[in-house]
């Protein structure tokens, strides 16, 4: 995870950019995708995200309106509003398939995000965000099917945005966001896998308890790349990693990490020894 092996060209010219004449770089088209409404669209072309698109790392792009590009439904709400039903329903089961939906819908917009909201970081970096982008679609797509069976869609079910309101708040900090957003908000998802899974294996939703699984494998490298760049950008700009994460999770008021910890899924995602006894203290 982390580095992804360059496609061949596709025939033909690549895409061309609506604004430029010239050919669409990564970073415009994560930008174009970050503003789509539909989100079964969404998925579907942010899985087609080419990796043989021109990066110009060095562009800076002003920010249009409509960032991020949202459906009409699900209707946001804050997440103290939200109230999930006994999962012995057919609802509360549904309801809690839509809500990890909805956090793998928020995911591809903060991986579109990082891609082409930052300038002047290495090519490997876009790169990256994009490899985590398509897999974050992949993962909606998967539970959106699977909340099929059960006769409900994406958006039947209310939902929060407190993923993005962490994206708006580091959004003039790219140290911030690899802190923050991957390696806080995303890491809570390490933790939250396996009790969910006994709640779908009690359930007997054996193919929710496997999709689940193949999320938790992906995230595990989504939560690694974060804790890299987070690295690589402290050790440009001279700062301990381990220091510096304490003050940006005061300035941006992060959440604390709560028990249980996925201790095995955070160690394998890059977490030092410190940083695991440091988050049990």
């Amino acid at each position: 995870m982390g580095h992804c092996r360059e496609a061949p060209a596709a025939a033909g010219r690549p895409p061309r950019s609506p604004r430029y004449d010239s050919p669409m770089t990564l970073r415009e088209r994560a930008l174009e995708l970050l503003l789509l409404t539909d989100a079964d669209r969404k998925a579907r072309e942010t899985q087609a995200l080419a990796h043989y698109l021109p990066i110009d790392a060095a562009a800076v792009i002003a920010e249009p309106a409509g960032v991020p590009g949202h459906p009409a439904r699900p209707v946001l709400v804050p997440h103290t509003q939200l109230r999930r039903g006994s999962l012995a329903t057919r609802e509360g089961h549904a309801a809690l398939l839509h809500a990890v939906a909805h956090i793998e819908f928020n995911a591809i917009n903060l991986a579109l995000d990082a891609i082409w909201r930052f300038a002047g970081l290495p090519d490997d970096y876009y790169r990256d965000w994009a490899q985590v982008a398509r897999e974050e679609a992949y993962h909606f797509q998967l539970m959106r099917d699977h909340l099929a069976t059960l006769g409900f869609g994406y958006g039947d079910f209310p939902a929060h945005d407190a993923l993005w309101r962490m994206t708006e708040r580091t959004a003039g900090d790219v140290v911030a966001r690899m802190a923050l957003v991957p390696r806080t908000l995303e890491a809570r998802g390490l933790d939250a896998s396996p009790p969910m899974q006994a709640k779908l294996r009690g359930m007997g939703d054996t193919r929710g308890v496997a999709i689940l699984e193949i999320i938790l494998r992906d995230e595990i490298g989504h939560v690694a790349i974060g804790n890299r760049w987070y690295r690589w950008l402290c050790e440009r700009a001279g700062l301990d990693p381990v220091a510096h994460y304490a003050v940006l999770t005061e300035r941006h008021e992060a959440p604390r990490p709560q028990p249980p910890f996925n201790v095995d899924a955070r160690r394998q995602a890059g977490f030092t020894a410190d940083e695991l006894a440091r988050l049990r203290a």
